[in-house]
């Protein structure tokens, strides 16, 4: 293209200056010579030369357009040039980003490849972690269904306590109680339950822990465990063996709340929608406490039948238990690991011991003219019924135990759903029980009748089920010395039986699961002139007959539950 320009510009300058040479000769006149110049010929000349002028000026004009346009033509062939490399640039550059665009699509076709391999075991692995998972789900889940029919319970319970008596050093104690265990539904007939507890191995009465001994450890022993047979197809049977809580209406007067007894319980409940009459219940009751491999053993039979009856806001739960107990002796005659002693030995003659022995205690209870080494009485509060020693140094009860025990509870609703009125009511009547006691020395006082009642009597008004509810009451109590079996009773009254009893209490639920409560015990021995009571063996009383001073017990209870 460059080359064409410089041609096409040097032929038109060869052209332009041949033709002013053309124009530049004189034209020659053909004639004769002539000597001298005419005006005529001057002019000619002088417009010659004007016209030469001018048509040079027009050529010089021609060559500047002509340079002009060389020019144009110039900047134009550069501009295409330019142009030119640009494209060339750009073609090289597409050639560039074509030939990486290849390689990047071979890159991403061995990617894909690989990215598809990779899906390939991925969707392979993911299958085995599907089937794995599944496998795990249904583990889980069937974990889940077990844990789902179990229940964790228990609670804490921390108390102070201060005792006041005249005559009497005053005494403040600190205590813990700590419960927990499990219940769940095996199937669906079968609950059972498993409870641990602290409290010394050697008294069923008390879970409780006095803070004392230097910081020791603390004893945990077996509380409950059993398990009950419930079919869902006959709802109103119920079987239970084990170590239970109680199942049949009572009250502490026959066994210590702490207490759980051992054997069988079959109760048959049947539900009713009458205006009046809301349950009927009737049960067996077999209560297994001294095996024996040598001999006979002991155990109490009974049973018991309750109803529930409603007028108007007005509930009443009458019951009626009989409990007949065979062989209590083996009660007083109990191995050193029953009653933890504390010390071994034996009467003689010749008298052996005492020997110390890592038990816990209580050890053996006393009794008039009863053994100090085990065999010996076991009662963790001491033994207050009557008993007799044989020949051997064996002690004995001096009256059977069979119970016939009446309780009617009644709650009155009122105004306020949150104060209903409560009032408890119990006859309990030992009908084994000998004619005649005994008196300090042992002797049969013939002018005394058969000390085999308790009466009893619990008012209170409020509830403790929700957030600040709270109760208020009053209990009184007299026992006789034989109603009951002495080694089974309430322990945080003045004396297991032979007494006189006054309670108050309050109890103020804080939270769902936290009660605080308050309970004054006033309480003395009822006769002091019989055997084996309280007054005389633990001498707050110098001469049989005097009347006790009353015993004074204050108790102050935080319980957290769960």
């Amino acid at each position: 293209m460059r080359s064409f320009v410089c041609f096409s510009a040097l032929l038109l300058v060869t052209a332009s200056a041949m033709t002013a040479q053309t124009a530049s000769k004189p034209r020659v006149r053909a004639g004769k010579p002539s000597s001298a110049v005419s005006a005529r010929e001057v002019q000619e000349l002088r417009d010659a030369l004007a016209a030469q002028q001018q048509q040079m000026q027009q050529q010089r004009q021609q060559m500047e357009q002509l340079k002009s346009q060389l020019q144009q033509l110039l900047e134009a062939s550069q501009q295409s040039n330019a142009s030119a490399q640009r494209v060339q640039s750009t073609a090289e550059q597409a050639q560039a980003s074509a030939t990486q665009a290849q390689q990047s699509a071979t890159d991403a076709q061995r990617l894909a490849d690989q990215a598809s391999a990779n899906a390939v075991e991925a969707k392979t692995q993911l299958s085995l972690v599907s089937t794995k998972t599944q496998d795990q789900d249904k583990k889980l889940s069937a974990l889940q269904d077990l844990l789902g029919r179990f229940r964790f319970a228990g609670d804490v319970r921390v108390r102070g306590e201060n005792f006041t008596q005249q005559g009497i050093q005053d005494r403040n104690r600190a205590r813990l109680r700590v419960r927990f265990g499990v219940e769940g539904k095996l199937n669906e007939d079968f609950n059972a339950g498993i409870y641990l507890a602290t409290g010394s191995l050697g008294d069923p009465t008390t879970t409780n822990e006095t803070l004392t001994n230097n910081f020791d450890r603390k004893t945990i022993g077996l509380d409950k465990a059993f398990i009950t047979y419930n079919p869902v197809a006959h709802k109103w049977i119920s079987a239970t063996a084990g170590k239970f809580p109680y199942l049949w209406l009572r009250t502490s007067v026959t066994g210590d709340p702490d207490l759980n007894p051992e054997g069988f319980d079959q109760k048959f409940s049947f539900d009713f929608t009458g205006p009046v009459v809301k349950n009927f219940t009737v049960q067996g009751i077999e209560l297994l406490y001294n095996e024996s491999s040598a001999g006979q053993d002991s155990y109490a039979l009974g049973g018991q039948a309750s109803a529930k009856l409603q007028f108007g806001p007005w509930t009443a739960t009458p019951s009626f238990l009989s409990l007949k107990w065979n062989r209590p002796d083996a009660i007083l005659q109990a191995s050193a690991f029953a009653v933890q002693a504390t010390t071994t030995g034996a009467a003689g003659p010749p008298a052996v011991g005492p020997f110390p022995v890592p038990g816990e205690g209580p050890g053996c209870a006393k009794v008039l003219g009863g053994p100090s080494f085990a065999p010996c009485p076991f009662s963790a509060n001491g033994m207050t019924n009557a008993t007799f020693i044989d020949s051997k140094g064996l002690a004995h009860f001096y009256s059977g135990f069979n119970y016939a025990d009446f309780i009617l509870n009644n709650q009155v609703k009122t105004g306020f759903e949150r104060l209903p009125l409560n009032l408890l009511l119990e006859f309990e009547d030992n009908l084994d029980a000998e004619n005649h006691p005994l008196d300090a020395k042992g002797r049969v006082v013939p002018g005394l009748g058969s000390q085999n009642k308790e009466y009893g009597a619990d008012f209170s008004i409020g509830q403790t089920k929700n957030k600040n509810d709270v109760q208020i009451g009053y209990a009184w109590q007299r026992q006789e010395q034989d109603a009951d079996i002495a080694s089974f009773g309430e322990s945080d009254q003045r004396t297991p039986t032979n007494l006189l009893q006054h309670r108050i209490y309050a109890l103020w639920k804080l939270r769902a699961n936290t009660l605080a409560s308050f309970a004054y015990w006033r309480g003395r021995v009822l006769n002091s002139n019989l055997e084996n009571n309280a007054a005389l063996t633990q001498k707050t009383i110098t001469t049989a007959g005097q009347q006790e001073p009353w015993l004074n017990r204050f108790q102050f209870d935080l319980i957290y539950s769960f």
